[in-house]
């Protein structure tokens, strides 16, 4: 072969190879463009048939900054959430300064906050902490109104629930509900959806942590409680256990093009689950996440077999085992 065929070969060939690569960009973007032009999955409140998108944002530790520390991030990730389709923030007084945040950035958005109360007060009975406690997070968010109310962790849960009853009367409060994040309080959280008179109930449920769905998510479909999911990528736990990992074909079959999606469509499938909670600090990865509200969700079928495919992977089994977080550090007024 002379010398200028050759030449004519290699530039034929890359000439090839960048328009393979434009075609495959251009798929992509046209994938993402058409994806967003889907309808957002939303899920109905039982009690009021209120719609509400299915992927919200959590806020623990991420939200939490000091005064004068870098914020401009995290009023990116609520723009972007609020621009994708989101609604639904989580949200607590016990989350440091994420409340504030939350407020600061969120001011003039339609989302549905979602807010705690966590008040022992001096005594049995004592109400009065958690009336401070509720017209603080009343400032800090810049609500005249918070759409639902939880007792967090269930801390004092029966001097607390009469209080918000009455905020809901006086229209302060729109909905109540109860919160935890460990599966050993599951029957007390079960107790609380079966005998009282519950909007909500927040649990942790994920791939992983798969116990709320033996009792406390059939319970809350038959009670007409709506519920809310924290932990559904276990802490970033979840993504450490694949980072070496390829997404399964299959995944496709559901439109999931990364393992954020993966995670929270399998949670999100399940028909009793009406928001899941993913936090986050990057504004790429709010982006990401909101990928599973829209197309295909899994049926119980493919939840099985993604389940199956994930029990092939060293560390899952043990997953709950291991620390939050892995490989993050956060630098708010709340530690760990």
């Amino acid at each position: 072969m002379s010398p200028l065929s050759r030449r004519a070969v290699l530039q034929a060939s890359g000439a090839a190879a960048l328009l393979g690569t434009a075609a495959r960009t251009a798929s992509a973007q046209e994938s993402a463009q058409e994806a967003t032009q889907q309808p957002v999955i939303t899920r109905r409140i039982p009690r009021t048939g209120e719609e509400v998108p299915a992927i919200g944002l959590g806020t623990f530790m991420t939200f939490d900054k000091k005064p004068g520390a870098p914020r401009d991030h995290l009023r990116e990730v609520l723009h972007r959430f609020h621009t994708g389709g989101g609604r639904v923030v989580d949200t607590s007084p016990l989350y440091g300064l994420s409340e504030v945040t939350v407020g600061d950035f969120g001011n003039g958005l339609d989302l549905f906050i979602a807010d705690k109360a966590w008040a022992t007060g001096e005594y049995l009975g004592d109400d009065s902490q958690v009336r401070r406690q509720f017209e603080q997070s009343l400032t800090r968010v810049w609500r005249t109104q918070i759409d639902v109310m939880q007792v967090h962790s269930l801390v004092n849960a029966d001097a607390i629930l009469p209080v918000l009853r009455t905020w809901k009367r006086e229209g302060r409060i729109r909905y109540l509900g109860v919160t935890h994040h460990d599966p050993a309080y599951l029957p007390f959280l079960e107790r609380y959806v079966r005998d009282g008179d519950l909007d909500f109930v927040q649990v942790s449920y994920s791939i992983r942590n798969r116990a709320a769905e033996q009792r406390l998510l059939p319970l809350a479909a038959d009670k007409g409680t709506a519920v809310l999911v924290n932990m559904p990528l276990e802490k970033a736990r979840l993504h450490h256990l694949v980072r070496n990992q390829q997404l399964p074909g299959f995944a496709a079959e559901i439109g999931a093009t990364s393992w954020a999606q993966f995670f929270l469509k399998w949670v999100i499938g399940h028909p009793a689950v009406t928001c899941a909670l993913p936090a986050t600090t990057n504004p790429d990865h709010v982006v990401d996440n909101l990928g599973a509200l829209r197309g295909p969700l899994p049926d119980q079928r493919l939840r099985d077999r993604m389940v199956r495919h994930l029990e092939a992977v060293p560390g899952f089994a043990d997953l709950l085992t291991t620390p939050w977080y892995p490989g993050k550090t956060f630098d708010g007024l709340v530690r760990l």
